[in-house]
């Protein structure tokens, strides 16, 4: 495959039999640079800009092995801060070429009106080509360029997808969709992903030469830029990832939408997201706190650690007991630095101590784990594994931070999340593994899996952290809670139900984000990257949808099936209804255990909000009435440490529907 895939790559890398600079002959809208050495048409992703990096070469559909079976039908897959009907085109040729009426000289730029969805001919040096546009609608668009990452002239995607050790420089643009072009360059590209590397549509960790931001984003140096290419939905990670981020979890990585390309080439669509890494996106742990001045390691510190099956060869890695794979994020490490050693002996003891503390709480309902683990993290995070039936459920890219809580005390936190690819009932797993397990019920949106996950039937313990979470009370007890009040809002607000004006910058509804991704999902598949990925995809065709009755605290499901059309729009459909069926049931099973928490601005007690919590806290504030330290812990109805009249005018906003949560 990497011949095919190097061989349709020329169409970008290989010099002209009449070689031409792009920079030199630019015209005043810019032109492409030098990794533009193949004589083709180029459409840059803003009018008038005389940006060299953001250009797409027009380009024939793919198969998953980079073979183009009608080489004279070409598209450009324009981004969305192209023009609405005029584009800026670039001919490469040596020769001039008519576009749309529009004659462009060998090596010069014009303006080219266009729609998207129609075709038209095109004739270029001396062959005859048919050209159709398709626009995205994503949050931003990556360019990279080298065409030379080797220095012996191989592109960068042959070069880095040759060897995931691979890494290269390379000059690049940001684009967002109201046109704003960054150029900052890239310090370093290189590949990433266990078994999604064996993938064609491949991922990769990228670091700017200095903080950049991607659509908005908080800027960081380093990002990671997912393929989603086993999610034909193309949104499970930026869902998960984001409901984390709606419920509290510490350090959830923000990402976005964007369309990828590189030398020239459209990828597809991609998801950058905020890389797992100390200091940026875990803003708690620099790397660097281990060591004292004199050299010598501390006796403790904070780390950052992930569960890692696939760990070996050189990565920072221990294993613990059950032969348990836990990769040192941070600090980063090498052989011979000063406390390489000791560092891996000092996670490695505070892991085992963690594994020994959850396997004998299952046993023992006596010893607690909360000394050693922050219980919220740890439930938010099992929920969401078990939310996701996470195939990787406490096997891989399960994220551990090791720091100081607000006592001052060393614990876990159970977070960042990361690697949702193959949930929310995307993936049919392993046959022989769920036999061991005694689950057949997998690809339903029904049935426990974290307490089954990485357990033989006939076993009663296991050495997997989310199993043991699962089936610790501690806990259970706190995730019953946390799921009503966290988890169900959230989702609501993600269906369209309840709208929440709290969470909404950090989880969008399933609508928004459908008018984010919708296109550029278009674009993906038309590209190329085919939304069937083989027999490890459940199937997506039918689906008995299910609600939760608040009243009866029943799941309640369709009696007939829903139908999903082989399509973006159905296999995103799919993928949320069975996110939302599965939150019904998982709604069903918690509510017996579900103990309400006292009610910000319930300030008589009685269960509710009502106007006759706003009548008691006037009758305090006028001194008519006490109130005591459980009334007086609810009355502060706005968070600002105070009670005053202002607490009053909360509960009647709320009342009134002006805002939709207090305190």
């Amino acid at each position: 495959m990497k011949k095919i895939m190097a061989l349709v790559l020329t169409l970008i890398t290989v010099s002209a039999t009449l070689p031409f600079s792009a920079a030199s002959a630019a015209g005043e809208k810019g032109a492409p640079a030098d990794f533009a050495e193949t004589p083709a048409l180029y459409v840059h992703a803003v009018a008038d800009s005389a940006d060299t990096q953001a250009w797409q070469a027009w380009q024939s559909v793919h198969d998953e092995d980079f073979y183009e079976g009608k080489p004279y039908e070409k598209y450009f897959f324009l981004p969305s801060s192209a023009g609405e009907n005029t584009v800026d085109v670039y001919n490469g040729f040596n020769a001039s070429v008519t576009l749309n009426g529009v004659a462009i000289a060998p090596h010069e730029t014009e303006a080219v009106t266009y729609s998207t969805g129609e075709s038209c001919s095109v004739t270029a040096d001396g062959k005859t080509y048919t050209l159709r546009y398709m626009k995205s609608n994503a949050e931003a668009a990556v360019y990279i360029n080298n065409p030379d990452a080797d220095g012996e002239g191989t592109d960068l995607m042959t070069y880095l997808n040759d060897n995931k050790e691979n890494k290269a420089t390379a000059t690049g643009a940001i684009v967002t969709p109201d046109g704003a072009v960054d150029n900052t360059a890239i310090k370093k590209i290189k590949g990433r992903g266990n078994t999604s590397w064996d993938k064609p549509k491949k991922g990769y960790n990228i670091t700017y030469d200095k903080k950049v931001s991607v659509a908005g984003m908080e800027k960081n140096k380093k990002y990671s830029i997912l393929p989603n290419y086993q999610d034909d939905s193309l949104s499970r990670n930026r869902f998960l990832y984001d409901l984390s981020d709606a419920v509290g979890m510490p350090y959830a990585s923000d990402s976005r939408y964007v369309d990828f390309y590189v030398n020239g080439y459209y990828w597809g669509a991609y998801q950058m997201a905020e890389k797992v890494e100390a200091g940026s996106l875990v803003t708690d742990v620099t790397g660097e706190e281990y060591l004292n001045e004199d050299g010598t390691v501390k006796e403790d510190f904070p780390f950052i650690a992930e569960v890692d099956a696939s760990a070996g060869g050189d990565d920072y890695f221990v294993t613990c007991d059950g032969g348990t794979k836990i990769t040192i994020k941070a600090p980063e490490i090498e052989p011979g630095d000063a406390g390489y050693d000791e560092v891996k002996e000092y996670v490695r003891g505070k892991y085992n101590a963690l594994i020994k503390a959850c396997r004998s709480a299952v046993r023992k309902s006596s010893v607690s784990v909360a000394d050693l683990i922050d219980i919220d993290s740890a439930a938010k995070l099992y929920l969401i594994n078990e939310l996701g039936k996470n195939w990787d459920s406490g096997v891989s890219s399960t994220f551990f931070t090791y720091k100081q809580d607000k006592n001052g005390n060393y614990k876990f936190f159970a977070s960042p999340v990361w690697d949702y690819d193959n949930t929310l009932g995307n993936a049919v797993g392993v046959r022989w593994d769920l036999q061991n397990m005694g689950v057949n019920d997998y690809e339903e949106y029904t049935g426990w899996w974290c307490r089954y996950k990485g357990k033989s039937f006939s076993e009663h313990m296991s050495y997997n952290i989310l199993n043991n979470f699962a089936r610790n009370k501690e806990i259970a007890k706190a995730a019953a809670q946390i799921w009503f009040e966290k988890f169900v809002p959230a989702l609501k607000h993600f269906s369209g139900e309840k709208y929440s004006a709290k969470i909404e910058n950090e989880l969008y509804t399933r609508e928004e984000y459908c008018a984010l991704i919708k296109n550029s999902a278009e674009m993906n598949y038309q590209s190329g990257w085919l939304l069937d990925t083989g027999d490890w995809i459940a199937d997506h065709s039918r689906l008995k949808k299910a609600v939760y009755d608040e009243e009866t605290r029943t799941m309640i499901a369709d009696r007939t099936a829903s139908r999903y059309e082989q399509s973006f729009q159905g296999m995103y459909d799919y993928a949320c209804d069975w996110m939302l069926s599965r939150a019904a049931w998982l709604s069903e099973q918690f509510a017996p255990d579900y103990v309400p928490s006292a009610l910000i601005g319930d300030v008589n007690l009685d269960g509710t909000i009502n106007v006759d919590d706003a009548t008691e806290l006037q009758s305090f504030l006028a001194e008519y009435t006490d109130m005591t330290d459980e009334q007086l812990a609810l009355a502060d109805t706005d968070g600002d440490g105070a009670i005053d009249v202002r607490d009053v005018t909360q509960i009647q906003r709320y009342l009134a529907e002006f805002i939709d949560e207090l305190g």
